[in-house]
C-alpha cells in the first residue's frame, strides 16, 4: 500500500529512535506536522527556532539518541542555524528537516526560497534533498545513521510539495550503529611504552574522547604515578572518585592542572582536542592519541601521534609499561589541587550580606542540588561558576557551549534535557544576557509543561566580555544591561519566581525554588565587579588590569576601580 512521503519520513524517524520534534509549524511542513500528529512522536512548539535547535541538541547530547528539528522554507529553517552549529560542534546527533518552496517555484527567487544545502552542508555530516518519493526512507535513514554514528548533525531538505507525493515504500532501509574498537599497531604501541618507561614524570591530559576510558586511565596513572588533567568537557566523566585527578587546564582551569602539564617530562594527550595552544607544555614530549587522525598535531607540536580509541589503547598499553616507584610528581600536584579546591570554597565566603558573590550562589547550589541533577549553563561567567564550583560525582551531568561559545544556549538546552529526563532535576544556570536573548521561550516551558529550574546570575552586564576588555587594559564599553525583575517577569509568564538581593535570603528561597513542582526561576543579584581569576596570574595580566584602572580614572570612572578592588578583596 502506498504512503505519502510525510508518513514515510515520520515512520523512519521513529524507527531511528527519535522521540520529539522541535519547531514551529507552517506552510511547507503542514503535511509533515499532520503526519507527526498521527504518530507517537511529540511535537514541541517553540517560540524561536534557535531555541528548538538548542533544545534538540541538549536532549541528544544527554541521551546519545536522535532528536529532530523541523523548519518551514527559508526563514523558519534559517532560524535553526546557530543551534544546529552548536549541536554539530559538541557531537549531539540531531536531524534537521529543512523544508523549501514547492519544486514548481524553485530556482526563480520565489518568496522565502533559500538554498538550504549551501547553508547547512558546512556544519553537518549529511545534507541531501529528497529528490524523488522513492528516496524518502533511504535518505532519512542514512541521515539518521550519519548523525548517530558520526555524532553530529544531519540535514534532510524537502520541498513542500514533496511531502504529498506517494511511494510504495517497499525497500526496508534501516539505521545501523556499529561500534568498532581501534588501537595503534604493535610497533607503535612499543614506541609509546618506551617513551613512558624513559620518562621520569608522566602526566595524562584527557578529553571527552576518553569519556569511556576512566577505569583504564586510573589503572595507568596508578602504575606510573601520573596525575591526570582533564578538559572542561570531560569533567563529568573523568573527575568523579578519581584519586589521580588534579583538575583542569586552560583559562577556566586551576593551578594544579596547568602545572601538572608544564612540569611533566611526557604528556599523553588522550581523546583531547583542546584548542588553546598557549596552554600546552613547551619543549616537552607530547604523545597524542585520538580516534580521528586529522586531529593529530593540529593544536601543538607533538612527538608521536597515534590513532586509537582511548579505552582500547590504554588497556593495551598498561601491560607494556613498567611500574614507577617515585610518586613525587603526583603528590606535588595533588597537594596543589587540594589548595585549588579550598580556594574555590574561600571565594564563596560572604562578608557583606548586601553583596552576593556568584561563587557563594554556586557553592550553595552544589550543596542543595540533587545527586543526579543535570546542569546546563550559559557561556560566560555562569559557565565558570559551574565548572569550578559544582562537583561531579558520577551521577550528575553537565553541559556548556565550550566549542561554539554561543550565548543563549543555557535555558533551551536544559529544556531538551528535562524533556529527555522528566524525573531528574534539571537546572539551567543562566546569565542575564544569555537568558534575555531567547527569553520568549520561557512561554514554551509553560505551554509544554516543562518543570525546568532556572537560576539567573543577575549582574546587569555581559560579565565575561567586560572581564576580557579589562584584562586587555581597555575601559569596558557597551557591556551594561538594563534588566527587569526576572522573578516578576517569570510570574507574568506563569512561572514561579523568587527575587534575591541579600545573601541571608538565598538559602530558603533556593529550597523553595528547587522543591517547586512546575517551572521556576530564581533571580539572584550578584556582584557586578566579580573577577574571574585565571589559574596562574601573569605579570602582563596584572599590568593590563592596572592599565584599566588608570584608563578608568582618566575616563572619570574612579568609582568603578574602587568597587572592583573593594568587592573582590574586602567583601
Amino acid at each position: 500500500m502506498s504512503k505519502i512521503v510525510a508518513e514515510i519520513v515520520v515512520d523512519t524517524l521513529q524507527k531511528a529512535g527519535a522521540k520529539r520534534i522541535y519547531g514551529i509549524p507552517g506552510d511547507t511542513i503542514n503535511h509533515f506536522t499532520d503526519a507527526v500528529a498521527k504518530s507517537d512522536l511529540r511535537w514541541i512548539t517553540v517560540r524561536h527556532e534557535e531555541a528548538g535547535a538548542f533544545a534538540a541538541g541538549g536532549e541528544s547530547y544527554m541521551t546519545g539518541e536522535l532528536s529532530v528539528c523541523a523548519g518551514t522554507c527559508g526563514p523558519g529553517s534559517l532560524h535553526f542555524v546557530n543551534g544546529i552549529y552548536e549541536s554539530h560542534r559538541n557531537g549531539a546527533p540531531v536531524l534537521l528537516i529543512a523544508s523549501d518552496v514547492a519544486r514548481t517555484e524553485a530556482g526563480f527567487d520565489f518568496p522565502q526560497e533559500v538554498n538550504q544545502k549551501k547553508i547547512y552542508e558546512q556544519h553537518s555530516h549529511f545534507c541531501e534533498y529528497i529528490s524523488h518519493p522513492s528516496q524518502a526512507r533511504r535518505i532519512v535513514a542514512k541521515a539518521a545513521q550519519a548523525a548517530l554514528t558520526k555524532k553530529g548533525v544531519a540535514v534532510v531538505i524537502v520541498n513542500g510539495d514533496m511531502f504529498t507525493e506517494t511511494d510504495d515504500d517497499e525497500m526496508d532501509w534501516a539505521v545501523y550503529r556499529p561500534q568498532p574498537v581501534c588501537r595503534p599497531n604493535d610497533t607503535e604501541m612499543g614506541e609509546l611504552a618506551a617513551l613512558v618507561n624513559d620518562a621520569r614524570k608522566v602526566s595524562v591530559y584527557a578529553g571527552i574522547g576518553a569519556r569511556d576510558a576512566r577505569a583504564e586511565i586510573i589503572a595507568f596513572c596508578d602504575k606510573v604515578k601520573a596525575p591526570m588533567v582533564h578538559t572542561t568537557r570531560a569533567k563529568e566523566f573523568l573527575e568523579p572518585d578519581n584519586p589521580f585527578n588534579v583538575g583542569v587546564n586552560g583559562i577556566l582551569g586551576n593551578q594544579a592542572g596547568v602545572e601538572a602539564l608544564e612540569e611533566a617530562d611526557l604528556v599523553i594527550a588522550l581523546g583531547c582536542d583542546f584548542a588553546y595552544t598557549q596552554f600546552y607544555p613547551e619543549a616537552k614530549k607530547i604523545v597524542q592519541i585520538d580516534i580521528d587522525p586529522t586531529h593529530l598535531g593540529r593544536r601543538s607540536a607533538i612527538n608521536l601521534g597515534l590513532v586509537g580509541d582511548a579505552k582500547t589503547t590504554m588497556a593495551a598499553l598498561l601491560p607494556l609499561v613498567a611500574a614507577k616507584s617515585s610518586d613525587g610528581h603526583l603528590k606535588t600536584h595533588l597537594k596543589q589541587f587540594e589548595k585549588d579546591l579550598q580556594g574555590y570554597e574561600d571565594e564563596g565566603e560572604q562578608k557583606d550580606p548586601a553583596l552576593i558573590h556568584p561563587q557563594f550562589v554556586a557553592n550553595m547550589l552544589d550543596d542543595k542540588a540533587a545527586d543526579d541533577a543535570i546542569f546546563v549553563s550559559d557561556v560566560g561567567t555562569a559557565m565558570v561558576w559551574m565548572l569550578r564550583h559544582l562537583k561531579a560525582n558520577g551521577k550528575r551531568r553537565f553541559l556548556n557551549s565550550l566549542l561554539h561559545g554561543t550565548m543563549a544556549n543555557g535555558m533551551p538546552q536544559a529544556m531538551g534535557a528535562k524533556l529527555a529526563y522528566p524525573d531528574r532535576q534539571v537546572i539551567a544556570m543562566c546569565g542575564d544576557g544569555g537568558l534575555t536573548m531567547l527569553m520568549g521561550d520561557l512561554l514554551t516551558l509553560v505551554q509544554e509543561k516543562i518543570p525546568l529550574k532556572l537560576l539567573v546570575f543577575h549582574n546587569n552586564t555581559l560579565g565575561f566580555v567586560e572581564m576580557e576588555q579589562r584584562v586587555e587594559g581597555l575601559v569596558d564599553h557597551f557591556t551594561g544591561l538594563h534588566n527587569p525583575d526576572f522573578a516578576r517577569l517569570a510570574e507574568a509568564c506563569g512561572i514561579a519566581g523568587w527575587h534575591i538581593e541579600t545573601s541571608d535570603a538565598l538559602a530558603p528561597a533556593m529550597d523553595l525554588w528547587l522543591q517547586h513542582e512546575g517551572p521556576a526561576l530564581l533571580d539572584v543579584h550578584v556582584n557586578q565587579m566579580e573577577l574571574v581569576m585565571p589559574p596562574k596570574i601573569k605579570a602582563s595580566q596584572v599590568a593590563s588590569t592596572a592599565m584599566f584602572g588608570v584608563k578608568a580614572v582618566l575616563d572619570g570612572r574612579t568609582g568603578e576601580v574602587v568597587n572592583l578592588l573593594k568587592n573582590n578583596f574586602l567583601k
